[in-house]
């Protein structure tokens, strides 16, 4: 809100357009931090479909794939099933634990870090750089009408630009098939028209993204600006700067009492285009380029490093009155970041337990809605089921299929004389079984009753409750 001629209170527009912003290159702990996590985590991105993974004659030999086709994902030795996407469930609920940790803890450090759309930037920020210039050479030339250097230097750090944004599409497509034999077939045209315009459409984005809305995408696109304020309390360790020290800021040789030079360092490497300076602000990423070049200034000056750096609103309100503060690790060791902690264990230690305990083989029955029962010309009472039994093993197996119950029941295969099926190598087999009570046996209502399948000479088996219809009473 802000204040008229006339006194009164106008509202601000929820959205500004982009004014665009130059940073400057910088050097320091947490540069070279985050230039490493980048070429970490685009090497993963990049190079993880052309693993391989041994898995059998009848299984794909790639390492993560996700088999939308056989409704599988592969995950080096783990393969999970449609019917087990708690698995996948339990996993984004494990991401969106850690992400509550790493923001209680340290603010918004996915953001600075590893958020795709910091890491593709920063990448595009670098190709600029190489092709037009630093910061200064990057200004003179947006300022200058088109010639032909101009125009030259465009066109080259677009095209690069969009290389970028079709190897990011391309990586993406082959998690969702043979990578080896995808790229074959996108070369040669034979591809599904799907593949291409996803390809296509991860070039645009990423291209648009990447080049031209950067920091708008955080600040109006990202929910989590908005949200991390819920995980942040006054012992965040995030960037700051200590107003206590750096006011009243001048120039140095105007004999200036505060520490800040007032160079405009922190401002000009930005990549948010923010001043630190002005406090705790929606459009900080945290990513701390600021402290690297402030740092550097210090020590220029021959004042003490840490003018802005990370820090707690706490510690910072007790150094500014002189008080000691504690330990950096007390600050991250607390109750909530335990919590936090203790549920994100707790969540994969249970998955990765269930993985061990988890049988090679799977059951579903399905009782038949109509009829729900028929009465045989002996008397008995007949019950049909839809069975489903999922092998997990890269080899054809026979199941042995039975039930139990209280009641003398017979089970029956449809199609089969006795009760050995034969399931194919990491298939799902659907088959009709019917269970009958003995002639003249008076059953009502639902009477419970426990189907199982064994694999043959083996033990592994599956087991789930059902029901046996007869009339009312």
């Amino acid at each position: 809100m802000s204040h008229g001629p006339d006194g009164g209170v106008e509202p601000q527009p929820l959205y500004a357009a982009r004014i665009p912003i130059f940073p400057r290159r910088v050097h320091g702990w947490f540069r070279n931090l985050k230039w490493w996590i980048l070429a970490i985590t685009l090497g993963i991105y990049y190079i993880t479909p052309w693993i391989r993974w041994d898995r059998g004659p009848n299984l794909p030999d790639q390492a993560v794939l996700v088999d939308l086709a056989n409704r599988r994902f592969y995950f080096f030795w783990i393969e999970i099933w449609p019917q087990e996407f708690y698995y996948v469930a339990g996993l984004l609920i494990m991401a969106g634990l850690g992400l509550f940790l790493f923001t209680s803890a340290l603010g918004r450090v996915w953001c600075g870090y590893a958020c795709p759309q910091t890491v593709w930037t920063d990448l595009f920020i670098l190709v600029e750089r190489w092709i037009e210039g630093d910061r200064n050479a990057r200004i003179r030339l947006l300022k200058q009408k088109w010639d032909a250097r101009k125009t030259r230097l465009r066109l080259t750090k677009w095209t690069v630009w969009a290389l970028i944004g079709l190897a990011t599409g391309g990586a993406w497509v082959f998690y969702f098939a043979d990578a080896p034999t995808l790229a074959r077939d996108l070369v040669t045209g034979a591809a599904h028209p799907v593949a291409y315009i996803s390809i296509a459409l991860l070039t645009a984005t990423t291209f648009t993204f990447g080049g031209f809305m950067r920091e708008q995408i955080c600040i109006y696109m990202c929910p989590w600006p908005r949200i991390q304020a819920a995980m942040m309390d006054e012992n965040t360790l995030t960037v700051s700067y200590r107003e206590w020290r750096g006011e009243p800021r001048g120039k140095k040789h105007e004999g200036t009492t505060g520490d800040c030079i007032d160079c405009m360092g922190c401002v000009n490497v930005c990549p948010m285009g923010i001043d630190i300076r002005n406090g705790q602000q929606l459009e900080c990423i945290t990513c701390a380029l600021c402290i690297d070049a402030c740092d550097d200034v210090m020590a220029r000056i021959g004042k003490p490093r840490g003018l802005i750096d990370y820090v707690t609103l706490a510690d910072d309100e007790a150094a500014a009155k002189g008080a000691p503060t504690p330990p950096v690790w007390t600050r991250i060791v607390r109750p909530r970041t335990l919590l936090y902690t203790a549920l994100w264990a707790g969540i994969g230690v249970a998955m990765v337990v269930m993985l061990m305990v988890r049988s090679s083989v799977d059951l579903t029955v399905a009782h038949d809605r109509n009829p729900l029962y028929v009465t045989l010309s002996s008397g008995a009472i007949r019950n049909g089921y839809t069975v489903k039994i999922a092998n997990r093993n890269g080899d054809a197996r026979n199941y042995e299929l039975g039930l139990v119950s209280e009641a003398a029941l017979d089970l029956q295969i449809q199609g089969e004389e006795g009760t050995l099926v034969e399931v194919g190598p990491d298939q799902i087999r659907e088959i009709r079984i019917f269970v009958s009570s003995q002639p003249g046996a008076e059953l009502t209502g639902d009477v419970p009753m426990e189907v199982w399948v064994a694999e043959e000479d083996s033990p592994a088996r599956a087991r789930t409750m059902s029901f046996f219809k007869g009339p009312d009473a």
